[in-house]
């Protein structure tokens, strides 16, 4: 059975970092890929990131590049998620993602496996 589990969120003030990890296990992602989605409240889960475990190609909504970075370490079967100079509007329940196909779509649709989530709050 796969499982996603994520860790890292929590209470952080405008400005300041956090970063959220995403551990897999049940099977590994080598010839997949695995993104970050985050919903936040009244608004539908949107795309942040995404890694393929091949290459480490990525992706980024055009909303958090420059400030957050995705990452992974196959030999842990874990992704990361670095958040930098994070706003207010970076509030939201952040999702781990991981398909077997390596596409970094940003439609959750290409996702087949998902984890339970962890809340980020940015205060101002």
């Amino acid at each position: 059975q796969v499982q996603l589990v994520e860790s890292g969120g929590g209470l952080v003030q405008a400005g300041d970092s956090l970063r959220l990890s995403c551990a897999a296990s049940g099977r590994t992602f080598r010839r997949g890929a695995m993104g970050w989605f985050r919903q936040a409240p009244g608004k539908e889960r949107e795309f942040v990131a995404a890694i393929s475990w091949s290459g480490g190609v990525t992706n980024y909504a055009d909303s958090v590049k420059g400030r957050f970075t995705i990452s992974g370490d196959n030999a842990k079967n874990t992704v990361y998620l670095e958040m930098n100079t994070l706003k207010p509007e970076d509030t939201a329940v952040y999702y781990c993602a991981a398909n077997t196909d390596g596409t970094l779509i940003i439609y959750g649709f290409g996702y087949a496996y998902w984890g339970q989530g962890t809340q980020v709050t940015v205060s101002s």
